[in-house]
C-alpha cells in the first residue's frame, strides 16, 4: 500500500492556509493590549504596507475611523478644561484604539485582496477549530476540578460554577465568553450558508457552552428569519438541529439559565403574564435555586424545605464510624454519606469580594458625586443599560453645545473612560496619570457602581451600561453616529446586493452593539469585517464569473 506523502510537502501545507493571516487572528484577538500590538508589529514586518486608500469616494477602507478621530481632536481643541497631561494622555490613548482598528483592518483588507477565496476559508476554519479545542479545554478543565460530567448544575465550591459556568468558556482569545459567544454565533451563520454541517454544530455547540443568554437570543431570531426567507430544504433541517440544541441546553444541561431568562424578560419589560417554570420539573431543586430565581411564594416553600431538611438532620439516627472507611448507623446497617446540600459548600458565597469592597471605598470616597450609588440602597428594577441611555439624552439635553460632537473621548461612556479611572476591570492604566470626568463619574460610573457594589443577582450584562451606540452619541455626539451610519455601515451595504452571510452576521453585530463597547475591545469587530470582506469579494468574483460565462 502506497501512503501518501502530500501532508509532508511543506509548499502545499503552506498553501493550504494563509498562515500569515491566521497568526494575527489568534494573537490580535487576544484579550490582552500587550498581545495585540505585538501582533500589529509582527503583521506589518511580515506585510509591510501602509496604502489605506481612503478617500472620499470608493475609500478602500470605513472613512468612520478618520472622522471619529477627527471628532476627539475637535472637541480637545475646543474644551480648554482638557488642556491638562493627564487628559492628553486619555486622548492619545483613544486615538490609539481608533489607529489600531485602522491597522488591523487594512491587513486582513490586504489578505483579501491577495488570497483566493478558498484559502482565507480554511483559514477561517482553521481559527474555529482552534478556538473550539481550546473552549473544550476550557469545559474539560472545570469537569475535572469539580467531578461532575455536568458543571452547570454543580452546586459545589460555593457556587462557583453552577449557572455561571459559561463564563469560564473563554475560548481562544482569553477574553469574556461574551466575545467567545459572538465569534461563534458568526460562525453558525457563516457554515450554515457555506454548508459545512460539521463546523456548524461545532460552532453551534461552543456558543451555547459561553452560556450567553442574550447572544442565544438574538442568533434564535436570526435563523428563525433565514429558516422563513432564505434557506434550501437542508438549511431548514440544520437550522432545526440548532435550535434542538439550544431547547436540550436549556431544558437539560443548564436548566436554570431557562430561569433565568425568564426572569430578565419579567423584570426588564414588566410582562407579569411570563409565568417561571415549575422548579420539580427543573433538575435543580427549589432548595438549591438562588433567592434571585425565585417568587416570594417560591422562597417561603424553600424556606419550608430548609426547615423539614434541618429536622430530618436532627432526628436522622446518629452515624457511628465503625472504621476508618465505613461509615454504620445505630443499627449496624453501612451508610455511605451523601453530599449534603444545604451545607456552606454548596450554598453561593454571599460575602463582599475584594473588588466589591474597592467599589464600596471609592462611593465612599465620592458620595457627593454619586447621586445613585451613594444612597446605598438596592438599585431600581430598570436595567442599568437603560437608565444609561437616558442619563446620555438628559445629558445632552442640558448641554445642547455638545449634541453635535458629544462630551469628548473618555469622557462619559467608554471602555477608555473606565479603564483611565484605574478601576482594573477595563485593562490596566498608569495610576499616576488616572483621569476621572466629572461627567462620567455622575452617570455612567454612578450607575456601574450602583449594581456592581452589590451582590452577584445584579451583575449582569443588562445592568452594564456599556453600549457602542452609547458611546458614539455620548462622545462623539449626532456626527459620530452619522459617521457611524453612513460610512461604516453604509460602507458594507453599498454591497448588500453581494451579501449572503453578510447581512445576518451584520444584524448579529448590530444587536450585540448593546451591549458592550466592542470597538475599543479590538477583537469581534475585526473579524466581522474579515468575514463581510470575504463575502464581497467572493459574490463578486461569482458575479463575474458568470458575466464571463
Amino acid at each position: 500500500m502506497i501512503i501518501s506523502t502530500d501532508f509532508l510537502n511543506f509548499k502545499k501545507l503552506k498553501s493550504l492556509v494563509d498562515w500569515k493571516l491566521l497568526l494575527f487572528l489568534v494573537l490580535f484577538l487576544n484579550v490582552k493590549l500587550v498581545v495585540k500590538v505585538p501582533a500589529i508589529i509582527i503583521i506589518y514586518l511580515l506585510q509591510f504596507n501602509f496604502k489605506f486608500g481612503f478617500s472620499l469616494k470608493n475609500s478602500r477602507l470605513p472613512l468612520f475611523y478618520l472622522l471619529v478621530i477627527s471628532i476627539a481632536v475637535f472637541n480637545w481643541l475646543i474644551s480648554r478644561d482638557h488642556w491638562n497631561v493627564n487628559y492628553g494622555l486619555v486622548l492619545l490613548t483613544g486615538i490609539g484604539f481608533w489607529s489600531l482598528c485602522i491597522l488591523a483592518m487594512h491587513q486582513v483588507k490586504l489578505s483579501v485582496e491577495r488570497d483566493d477565496t478558498e484559502i482565507i476559508h480554511r483559514t477561517i476554519v482553521a481559527f474555529f477549530v482552534l478556538n473550539a479545542v481550546l473552549s473544550l479545554f476550557n469545559l474539560a478543565a472545570i469537569i475535572i476540578e469539580t467531578g461532575s460530567f455536568n458543571p452547570y448544575t454543580y452546586q459545589g465550591l460555593y457556587q462557583k460554577y453552577f449557572i455561571g459556568t459559561g463564563d469560564y468558556i473563554r475560548g481562544l482569545t482569553f477574553d469574556t465568553s461574551t466575545t467567545n459567544a459572538v465569534l461563534n454565533a458568526f460562525g453558525v451563520i457563516y457554515f450554515l450558508t457555506k454548508k459545512n454541517m460539521p463546523m456548524l454544530f461545532i460552532c453551534m455547540a461552543v456558543m451555547l457552552f459561553t452560556g450567553s443568554n442574550y447572544i442565544d437570543m438574538v442568533l434564535l431570531l436570526i435563523l428563525l428569519g433565514l429558516f422563513i426567507f432564505k434557506s434550501s430544504r437542508d438549511q431548514k433541517s440544520q437550522i432545526v438541529i440548532c435550535v434542538m440544541f439550544l431547547v436540550v441546553f436549556m431544558g437539560k444541561i443548564s436548566p436554570q439559565n431557562s430561569i433565568y431568562v425568564n426572569e430578565t424578560f419579567k423584570n426588564t419589560f414588566h410582562l407579569k403574564f411570563l409565568q417561571r417554570p415549575v422548579p420539580y420539573e427543573l433538575k435543580t431543586p427549589i432548595t438549591l435555586t438562588p433567592d434571585s430565581l425565585l417568587s416570594p411564594e417560591q422562597r417561603r416553600e424553600k424556606v419550608a424545605y430548609r426547615y423539614l431538611d434541618s429536622f430530618y438532620v436532627i432526628t436522622h439516627p446518629k452515624i457511628l464510624p465503625a472504621s476508618k472507611t465505613v461509615l454504620k448507623t445505630d443499627a449496624g446497617r453501612i451508610y455511605i454519606p451523601e453530599p449534603r446540600i444545604n451545607t456552606k459548600p454548596f450554598q453561593h458565597i454571599a460575602d463582599t469580594t475584594p473588588y466589591q469592597r474597592h467599589l464600596l471605598a471609592f462611593i465612599s470616597t465620592h458620595k457627593a458625586s454619586l447621586p445613585l450609588s451613594a444612597k446605598n440602597d438596592y438599585p431600581s428594577t430598570v436595567p442599568g443599560k437603560a437608565i444609561g441611555f437616558m442619563q446620555t439624552v438628559n445629558f445632552l439635553r442640558q448641554h445642547p453645545a455638545k449634541i453635535m460632537t458629544g462630551d469628548g473621548t473618555g469622557n462619559f461612556s467608554s471602555k477608555l473612560a473606565f479603564r483611565a479611572s484605574g478601576f482594573g476591570d477595563a485593562g490596566g492604566y498608569p495610576k499616576k496619570y488616572a483621569y476621572f470626568s466629572p461627567d462620567f463619574i455622575s452617570n455612567h460610573l454612578d450607575i456601574y457602581l450602583d449594581f456592581f457594589s452589590k451582590k452577584t443577582d445584579f451583575h449582569s450584562l443588562t445592568n452594564n451600561p456599556d453600549s457602542v451606540y452609547d458611546q458614539l452619541l455620548a462622545e462623539y455626539g449626532i456626527l459620530g453616529l452619522l459617521a457611524f451610519l453612513v460610512y461604516y455601515l453604509g460602507y458594507f451595504l453599498k454591497h448588500y446586493k453581494l451579501l449572503t452571510y453578510g447581512l445576518p452576521i451584520l444584524l448579529v453585530l448590530l444587536a450585540i452593539f448593546c451591549t458592550e463597547y466592542w470597538f475599543e475591545q479590538l477583537s469581534i469587530v475585526l473579524f466581522f469585517e474579515l468575514l463581510l470582506l470575504l463575502n464581497i469579494k467572493e459574490s463578486s468574483t461569482q458575479k463575474i464569473g458568470s458575466y464571463a460565462s
